[in-house]
This record gives C-alpha cells, sequence and structure tokens, in this order.
C-alpha cells in the first residue's frame, strides 16, 4: 500500500473542517486512510503512530499537511481532489466588485465586529494558550475547541477568564449553544427556560435534544471541557456557567452535566448551586443521587432522567424519572445458543461511560472507558465478554477524524462483530447535528446489512439496539435518519439509557 503527501504552505483551517476534508478524501475510490492535519510536531508524530510514514518533510506549524494511503493509482487523484475541495473553501467573499480581506487575527475580526464577544479557538494545541489569551486580554470569552493544552495552561487561562468577568470554554470543548447559535458539534434546538453548563460534550448534546423533544427549550448551553473539575482547575468554568444561568432572567432551570468530579470540586458547585434561588438539576454520571440531592438540587442518575426532571421543573411539576424496564419488543429473534454478548461502539464518550455505568451493576463489563467496577480492555481494537468501547478514544483517532465524522473504523467493526459466534446485540450511538457527518445511514446501513448476512450465513441472530442524539431540525433529517435504520434492522430507543437497558434485557432474557 502505497503512500503520498502535499504540503500547502501557510494554509490555515480549523480542526473540524480538517476533520471533514480527511472523512471526504478516505471515501474516495482506492484510498484506505487519509488525513488532513496542520503540520505541528505532535500532528506529524501522530500521523506515524497511525502507521501514515511520511519520512522526513519540511513542513510547518502553520502549513497543512495532507497525507493519502491506498492504491498508489489513487493517491496523486485524491490529493487534487483535496486541493481543489480546499481553493473552493478558501474562495474570498464578494459583493458587486469588492472582496471583503481574509481575517489573519483575532484582532482584526473584532475591529471588523466591535460588538462581538465571544471567540471561537481551534488551532492546534501547542499555540491554543497563546491565542486563548490574545482574545481574553482582548475582552473576548472563548470557546477553545482546541485539545492538547496542559493543566497548568488550562488553570491559568481559567483564572485569567475569572479576573475579567469572563468564561474560557474549553480546552477540548466540543459542543455549546449560544444564544441558540450551535457551536461545533451541536444540535438544533428550541429556545426556552433551561440552562446547562457541561463538561461532557455528547452529555450536553444528549440533555439538550432530549429537552427538546419533550417540548422544552434551551437558553444556553455551555461547555467547560472535560478537566475543567480536575482539583487542578478547580471547576472555574463550571461555576461561571452557573453564575451566568443564575443572573440569567432568560433561565428558570439550571442543569450541571459531568463524570465524577473531585469531591473538594463538587462541594464548591453545589454550594454555588444551593444559593442559585433557582432550581438546579445535578448529574455527575455514577455519583450517588442522594448525596446530590437537597433544597433546590435534584439529583439524575442518567442524562434522560436530567433532561426530564428539568422540563418538569419548568413546568412547575415535580421530576419524574424515566422508565427502567424497557421490555424487549415482540418479535425480536431468538439468539442461538453461543450469543451471549452485548458489544457496544460508540462515537460519544459520554455515552460510552453511561453505558459501562447503568451494565457494571448487573454484568462484568469490560471497557476502554474506566468506570466504577468496570475491567480494561486488553486490546481496544477486540472485544471481551460484554464490551462497550468508545472509539473516539485516541488511541482509535490518531490519523484519522473523529467517529462522528468518520464512521469508516465502526463499520468495519460492526461486520467483525457479527462474525464473532458469542455477539448476541450490538449496541450504537448515532449522533446527528452541525460538525458530525451529513448522511450516518449512508455508512451504517451497509454495515448492518452484511452484519445480518454475516449473522445469517453462521444461523444466529442479528440484534442491533441504538439511539440517535438528535432533534428534527438537525441538517441530517431526524426522521429520514431513524427510517433508514429502522429498515436496516435497528432498533431504535428515545435515548442511549433506554438502549442500554434494552440491549441487556435481551441479553437477560436468552439467560433466563
Amino acid at each position: 500500500m502505497a503512500i503520498l503527501h502535499d504540503v500547502i504552505p501557510r494554509e490555515y483551517r480549523d480542526s473540524v473542517a480538517l476533520m471533514q476534508l480527511s472523512a471526504a478524501l478516505a471515501k474516495l475510490p482506492g484510498i484506505k486512510q487519509a488525513s488532513a492535519v496542520m503540520g505541528t510536531e505532535n500532528n506529524v508524530s501522530l500521523l506515524r503512530q497511525a502507521g501514515m510514514e511520511i519520512g522526513e518533510i519540511a513542513v510547518g506549524p502553520s502549513d497543512l499537511l495532507i497525507v493519502v494511503q491506498g492504491d498508489e493509482s489513487a493517491l496523486r487523484p485524491a490529493l487534487e481532489e483535496a486541493r481543489t475541495r480546499l481553493s473552493a473553501q478558501g474562495q474570498p467573499v464578494g459583493t458587486g466588485g469588492v472582496q471583503k480581506t481574509a481575517l489573519r487575527s483575532i484582532a482584526m475580526a473584532l475591529a471588523q465586529d466591535a460588538d462581538a464577544n465571544l471567540a471561537m479557538i481551534s488551532t492546534p494545541g501547542e499555540y491554543a494558550t497563546a491565542e486563548t489569551l490574545k482574545a481574553l486580554n482582548l475582552g473576548l470569552n472563548v470557546m477553545l475547541f482546541s485539545n492538547n493544552v496542559s493543566g497548568s495552561d488550562e488553570a491559568m487561562l481559567k483564572r485569567v477568564a475569572r479576573e475579567k468577568d469572563l468564561i474560557v470554554m474549553g480546552p477540548d470543548c466540543g459542543t455549546a449553544i449560544i444564544n441558540g447559535i450551535p457551536l461545533a458539534f451541536a444540535n438544533v434546538v428550541k429556545r426556552g427556560p433551561i440552562g446547562a453548563v457541561g463538561a461532557s460534550g455528547t452529555g450536553l448534546q444528549e440533555v439538550t435534544v432530549l429537552v427538546d423533544r419533550l417540548g422544552g427549550g434551551i437558553s444556553q448551553a455551555i461547555g467547560t471541557g472535560g478537566h475543567d473539575l480536575s482539583v487542578e482547575v478547580g471547576g472555574i468554568s463550571m461555576l461561571a456557567g452557573l453564575k451566568y444561568l443564575t443572573d440569567d432572567a432568560e433561565t428558570k432551570v439550571i442543569v450541571l452535566i459531568s463524570k465524577p468530579p473531585a469531591k473538594e470540586v463538587a462541594d464548591k458547585i453545589l454550594a454555588q448551586a444551593r444559593s442559585s434561588g433557582k432550581p438546579v438539576v445535578v448529574i455527575f454520571l455514577g455519583a450517588d443521587t442522594k448525596s446530590l440531592e437537597g433544597g433546590n438540587i435534584y439529583g439524575a442518575r442518567t442524562l434522560e432522567d436530567a433532561a426530564r426532571a428539568a422540563v418538569a421543573l419548568a413546568r412547575g411539576a415535580k421530576p419524574d424519572a424515566a422508565s427502567d424496564k424497557m421490555p424487549v419488543p415482540p418479535g425480536t429473534p431468538k439468539l442461538a445458543p453461543g450469543q451471549k454478548y452485548i458489544r457496544g461502539l460508540f462515537s460519544g464518550g459520554t455515552f460510552c461511560f453511561q453505558a459501562a455505568m447503568l451494565l457494571q451493576d448487573s454484568i462484568e463489563i469490560h471497557s476502554n472507558s474506566k468506570v466504577g467496577k468496570s475491567l480494561p480492555l486488553k486490546d481496544s481494537f477486540k472485544s471481551e465478554g460484554h464490551t462497550v468501547v468508545d472509539l473516539g478514544d485516541d488511541v482509535f483517532t490518531r490519523g484519522r477524524p473523529h467517529p462522528m465524522i468518520d464512521y469508516r473504523l465502526r463499520t468495519e467493526r460492526i461486520v467483525h462483530e457479527a462474525g464473532d459466534p458469542e455477539t448476541a446485540v450490538l449496541l450504537l450511538d448515532v449522533v446527528l447535528g452541525f460538525g458530525s457527518n451529513m448522511n450516518p445511514a449512508a455508512e451504517l446501513v451497509p454495515a448492518l446489512k452484511a452484519a445480518q448476512a454475516v449473522a445469517k450465513d453462521n444461523g444466529r441472530a442479528f440484534i442491533c439496539v441504538g439511539h440517535i442524539c438528535g432533534t428534527q431540525g438537525d441538517p441530517q433529517g431526524f426522521d429520514a435518519q431513524t427510517k433508514a435504520l429502522q429498515a436496516a434492522g435497528m432498533v431504535i430507543a428515545d435515548s442511549n439509557a433506554q438502549a442500554v437497558r434494552l440491549a441487556y434485557n435481551i441479553v437477560k432474557q436468552r439467560a433466563a
């Protein structure tokens, strides 16, 4: 298999655009793997770790590096296609005979729009701290999509923001909805009286999506980045978001979302929540809900429970958790004698975490996402017994886009898992919205049909359970995605928690 690369000097594109370009190139005939990245030392190292050996090349952090791997005859046309796509994206905007100059700095952008108060930063991590400081010193709040920012730098940036009465959402903040505008990986939801602050991207997406489906609406959805509630950072951004929503007249109910934080940080956040004077729903995934509750604070065990509680409270009603029964639907195929394990393949890290959390009390679960009693996988690429895998983990994304964009790794593994005689239920998530793959069903349906054929040829049942994190307003078309996936054999639950419980009940019924 051959490899070819192209370097485009001083050509910047943000991370989401480059992931989408990489995914598009990987789908071209004859291309096995493709990656478009800024030419930082770290990115070049990650490409080599992913098996895309490019030798010694002259590339700098301001240069765009494109690498394609596959049939030799397909490589140069793929690089030409990349140039064409980049050229189309980079055309200057013009009105009449006047062209707008491309903006080269945050200061230039602010000079053009003095009313702006938020900068979105998606540079390589080595440069993100400096760019964030520039934005803060210009009086801008920041959504920091970049990762690979040290904990000490994150803490410093957030302290600077706090001193200036600003907020840094991130680093590694993938989701926010500000004043009704979805940013990065986010969904189209109705405006309303429920505000959310989340240290989890897909967790924030799930709660906002379910609020929308339950007839509620979102005032603001503020991301913090996954390390905000560490001892080093101290929950600075969650506290800032909580204060903003407390002071916001449009927000009547607040939801706080995180994996379990450090105790001293949790105590600080809960103390501020109690003094907010508004109902606050808290979901610290895996924490004892009773330890969170009291006064105006309502604990939730699952993301769905959090959304339901928020909508109920916004209507002046008593919160009510979702049913955890999830009976097996009539007509579900009967499993063959050897089929006994759940195999969860997740693109959302929080969905994988929640799945392991819900399953570990009843069965022994293996995962690459450490949750309570879950057992580590010896090899993330190979399932052991009951397994749930976060395909967005670094081991899977070296040299390739995030699995919400690029489905290839998951579609290959779906067919592989169907070939395992011990696989009983495939458990999947499908994430819609801006930033995500624009037609997940087109990627998944062929894999599901191939998996069905493998199972049938070997005298086994094919059962796939999933949930779609999306709304009617999302660009992919929620109804169209649902119908296509159901037609391909996926049983679709209303939430991640319901999908996990249904998968477990199918396996439990077989064992009974």
